[in-house]
């Protein structure tokens, strides 16, 4: 078996780098035989490699794909015969450290596609492969390159929009999963993982690297690295500590049918059937009350004594400010019909 492979369409500056690509279909483990083909009409030789490819190669690469069986995979490589924009052939004989912008593109994509769960793939370095870009109406433009292009398009009696400048794209522009409802599709990366049945409002956002099982309600913030239970909702203007907002080598996880409160947070991971108190932002260190059934005070852990246990309450007493800890004994139940989104 190859890692991934993906016959795409890219963008490349003046300079002829990189800037983004797309992959209509990416494959994970393939046959290996697909990279057989690309090494004899693209030059393959092994490894990881992003293969610019002629239309003359495409044509004989279609050729030898559709003798091989790989029909689907055929089409593909002869639609992008005659592209106004770079074709590029990106195979990955293994999960290495991505070296070129097409092979994290790749890596990216094959999240958002569901084909790889989050920390399913070695995404360390990716920064430094990503260029910062004017994400506008007309695509990908490299920052130096956009006052140029903004000047042509008022010549030409049109305005170009710029609607982001980041290193991440949305997800909807590469990834329209099935059964998905986005509100603001600008609020979701590329390289997010959206479950089945999951609903994204408007002021939800889900970091690359991250995502639902689905299906849930995200009305809050899921950082990357963190991955949402099924079942479990989001509320509005809560936060989930990822390992690049502070949270550091701990992964964050939300279990299923948990409710995370409006504007609450956590930085720390959530077992099954957990409810934290909407306001009430629990971190590594916070103190808990830890209470019997009859409110009668346990003993007093961390929060982190407490990752990913089940069925638990996170409350703070109204009286007295101190952050308790109860048994669970409501589990957030989802509208089936609300979350069915095919």
């Amino acid at each position: 078996m190859t890692f991934a492979f993906g016959i795409g369409i890219g963008t490349q500056n003046q300079k002829g780098e990189w800037l983004e690509a797309f992959y209509q279909s990416p494959l994970y483990l393939p046959d290996a035989t697909l990279a057989e083909l690309a090494g004899n009409t693209l030059g393959y030789q092994g490894g990881n490699k992003a293969l610019d490819a002629s239309d003359e190669q495409l044509k004989q690469f279609a050729d030898g794909l559709r003798r091989a069986g790989f029909e689907d995979q055929a089409k593909l490589a002869e639609k992008a015969v005659g592209s106004q924009r770079p074709a590029v052939v990106t195979v990955l004989e293994n999960d290495d450290t991505a070296s070129s912008t097409p092979e994290v593109y790749l890596k990216l994509q094959l999240i958002s596609h569901r084909l790889v769960r989050p920390h399913g793939l070695k995404l360390d370095g990716i920064f430094g492969l990503l260029p910062n870009l004017a994400w506008t109406n007309e695509g990908a433009i490299d920052l130096d390159e956009l006052p140029e292009r903004q000047m042509d398009a008022r010549i030409a009696g049109r305005l170009l929009e710029v609607k982001s400048v980041d290193k991440f794209p949305q997800m909807t522009d590469y990834v329209v999963p099935k059964g998905v409802r986005i509100a603001d599709t600008a609020r979701v990366r590329l390289g997010a993982y959206v479950g089945e049945g999951t609903t994204v409002m408007h002021e939800g956002f889900i970091n690359f690297n991250a995502g639902t099982e689905g299906p849930g309600m995200i009305e809050g913030r899921i950082s990357a690295g963190v991955v949402i239970g099924s079942g479990s909702d989001l509320g509005g203007g809560c936060s989930t500590m990822g390992t690049l907002s502070g949270g550091g080598n701990i992964i964050i996880s939300v279990g299923d049918n948990c409710l995370i409160g409006a504007n609450a947070g956590i930085g720390v991971p959530l077992g099954d059937r957990c409810t934290v108190e909407a306001g009430l932002y629990l971190t590594a260190g916070t103190k808990v009350a830890v209470l019997d059934d009859e409110n009668n005070l346990v003993k007093v852990l961390k929060a982190r004594d407490l990752a990913n246990k089940s069925d638990l309450l996170f409350r703070r007493n109204s009286e007295n400010g101190a952050v308790e800890c109860k048994t669970n004994k409501s589990a957030v139940e989802l509208n089936d019909q609300l979350h069915a989104n095919n």
